[in-house]
């Protein structure tokens, strides 16, 4: 069983509320960033997987604006607490994560499991959005069965082992740079074979001239090749993220919920 602790807890001039939840995955205490939307009672929810390099306050921020939109979610730890900004630290902790599908469904069911414990979370309403290896869970999580109304990933265009895509029961979007050379048009091509050959109700949008990791502020960290910001087509690709929740996922579905709510359709 799962267990979390609340280790902090801070309430926004709008409501929402946010707390750091400790709990255990891959032999690790993780730290986890939970993020309440205004009001009471269950609201849809977002699992969010941050890339390879770990939890940031990007990531933070992101489940802060989904709390505002109505959505409960919780960012999820990769590396028990810690961010690894050096390049050849994050390769070693993340490839073989990256070739351990059952690791990464590990890391991504703890997760899960915090965020159902949760009371503001819908437990039969939950999407997966994930980047880099925080998206490689997403989908192994669809892989392994679980029950998502979508799957939303971006620069995370990974395949599973033979056969298992059959088990994703939503949609699946997927956004990569057309630069990226990390997810290379023959991964891109593999990822669109197993999507078709599943019959998942999928897309993917390739963003042109950008890199790995476009979607990322500069950190300070060295620079790594084929890494680098796109400020508009980060932009874009939140659009797109919010844009599956909306289709997928609306917070209006929730017969409880007040569109005059700050986080409602009209905000």
């Amino acid at each position: 069983m799962t267990t979390t602790t609340t280790l902090t807890t801070k309430t926004t001039a709008t409501t929402t509320t946010t707390r750091t939840v400790e709990y255990q995955a891959d032999g690790l205490t993780m730290f986890g960033h939970l993020a309440l939307p205004a009001g009471g009672g269950p609201r849809p929810a977002v699992l969010l997987g941050p890339e390879g390099t770990g939890l940031s306050d990007v990531e933070r921020r992101r489940a802060d604006a989904l709390a505002e939109l109505g959505y409960t979610a919780l960012a999820f730890d990769l590396h028990g607490g810690r961010y690894l900004a050096d390049p050849e630290e994050m390769r070693a902790r993340c490839l073989p994560l990256l070739a351990d599908p059952e690791r990464l469904r590990g890391i991504g069911r703890a997760a899960l499991d915090v965020l159902r414990a949760e009371p503001r979370t819908d437990p039969d309403r939950i999407a997966a959005v994930g980047y880099g290896t925080g998206g490689a869970i997403a989908l192994e999580l669809g892989r392994d069965g679980v029950d998502l109304r979508a799957i939303g990933t971006v620069n995370a265009l990974t395949t599973g082992r033979p056969g298992e895509a059959a088990h994703i029961r939503c949609p699946v979007w997927a956004g990569v740079g057309s630069e990226d050379p990390i997810m290379s048009p023959d991964q891109r091509d593999a990822f669109i074979a197993e999507m078709r050959d599943a019959g998942i109700d999928w897309r993917l949008t390739v963003y042109g001239g950008a890199l790995h990791a476009f979607h990322h502020p500069p950190v300070d960290h060295p620079t790594v090749p084929g890494v680098g910001h796109h400020p508009r087509h980060a932009r874009r690709a939140w659009s797109d993220v919010v844009d599956l929740l909306a289709e997928c996922l609306p917070v209006t579905e929730d017969p409880g919920h007040d569109p005059g709510e700050p986080g409602g359709p009209g905000h």
